[in-house]
């Protein structure tokens, strides 16, 4: 994709959606995964690609998303509220600019809608990058909304722009919970837990923890079809399947990385530990479709007042307070780094090209037909 920032009006800029820009965990993490692909509408005045909601998925997801959507990119002439736009983490190259610290021809790195062109205002303008001045992004958390200047990144290697977008985004989460773990003196736990293994924001964190000679043991639980690939990387110290959920330790003090969100596995897992589930951070929606609710026995098994969601932006902000921005950009780059060199051992990347394309492997996605060791980039 080639993002253009253009204007004509003061403070704009216009970037064109750059040749690697997107990809599926990208899309995933945000909206997507609320999004059933019906239907695909070119909306001609921005260029920017959007999908249509289906119907079946569940009402609570699709509402939250929408209205989360709203604040990323805005929909147009979606009078019905039948339209979300899918955020993608890529890379864009600025073709017009009438900033005079802004030149033609930078490129960015951040998030972005999947379109041909996009305005941007940009505020706080530094040499390493800006923020996005629109009055509807305004109160987004700084990482959905700053934008990295490439020219101010001594480090920056043009080589790993697939690996960015795929894992930047997944594995600053990982750096956030194995910092917070940390932090919390792992919570006084002897074992972590960590529900689907094979998720790549759950391989950045086992493979962060590995790092840390005082880590407690690190447990990894997937699928039967992912054990021998979870098994393969070797950041996990066990690995469990959920058919065989009664092998985890119950006697062990316990902290939990669920990536899956699903309340029977949740449920069964706090139900065995009892008191020795000590914290639960919910992070991902790995099994987004899973029907057990909170009135079921097993939603109800699920220890609530040990439980916390996870939201990544909000450690993001501490560190900075606690760092300020060259400790945290530091200490990241460093994480970001190990966990890039290691992808190369086990993630096969795949480029695909155009709307179809990708609609076909959105469908892939969303009915858990990728494979853990792709990483996936659209081209538009």
């Amino acid at each position: 994709m080639l993002f253009n920032v253009i204007g004509s009006s003061p403070q704009k800029i216009l970037v064109g959606l750059f040749i690697k820009s997107g990809c599926i965990k990208g899309l995933l993490i945000t909206s997507t995964s609320a999004l059933s692909v019906t239907k695909m509408e070119l909306i001609n005045s921005i260029n920017v690609h959007y999908l249509k909601k289906g119907n079946n998925l569940k009402k609570q997801i699709s509402k939250y998303r929408i209205e989360k959507d709203e604040q990323f990119f805005k929909t147009l002439n979606d009078e019905k509220n039948e339209w979300g736009c899918i955020p993608v983490w890529g890379f864009a190259k600025v073709i017009k600019s009438n900033i005079e610290e802004i030149d033609i021809g930078e490129k960015l790195f951040g998030y972005f809608p999947p379109a041909d062109l996009l305005h941007l205002n940009p505020i706080k303008i530094t040499d390493q990058g800006f923020a996005d001045g629109k009055d509807h992004r305004k109160e987004l958390p700084a990482v959905y909304n700053n934008y990295v200047r490439l020219s101010g990144d001594p480090d920056y290697d043009e080589t790993s722009d697939n690996i960015r977008s795929l894992l930047f985004p997944l594995h600053i989460t990982s750096f956030c919970i194995c910092d917070a773990m940390e932090d919390a003196s792992y919570y006084g736990a002897d074992q972590v837990l960590i529900v689907s293994a094979s998720s790549k924001t759950a391989i950045g964190v086992a493979q962060g923890l590995k790092e840390n000679s005082d880590t407690p043991n690190v447990v990894g639980i997937t699928s039967n079809k992912n054990l021998d690939f979870v098994k393969s990387l070797n950041c996990y110290d066990e690995v469990i399947t959920y058919d065989d959920l009664s092998s985890v330790k119950e006697e062990l003090k316990t902290v939990m990385v669920d990536m899956a969100g699903s309340r029977e596995i949740l449920g069964t897992l706090h139900g065995s530990l009892g008191d020795n589930m000590l914290k639960c951070l919910t992070v991902g929606m790995t099994h987004w479709d899973n029907e057990v609710t909170a009135e079921d026995a097993l939603g109800q098994a699920m220890l609530r007042e040990r439980t916390e969601f996870f939201f990544a932006p909000a450690h993001i902000q501490k560190r900075f307070k606690d760092w300020g921005y060259e400790g945290y950009t530091q200490k990241t780059n460093e994480f970001m780094k190990a966990r890039s060199d290691q992808s190369l051992d086990w993630m096969n990347i795949k480029e695909i090209n155009g709307m179809d394309d990708f609609i076909s492997t959105y469908e892939r996605f969303v009915d858990g037909d990728i494979s853990p060791n792709e990483g996936i980039i659209i081209k538009i």
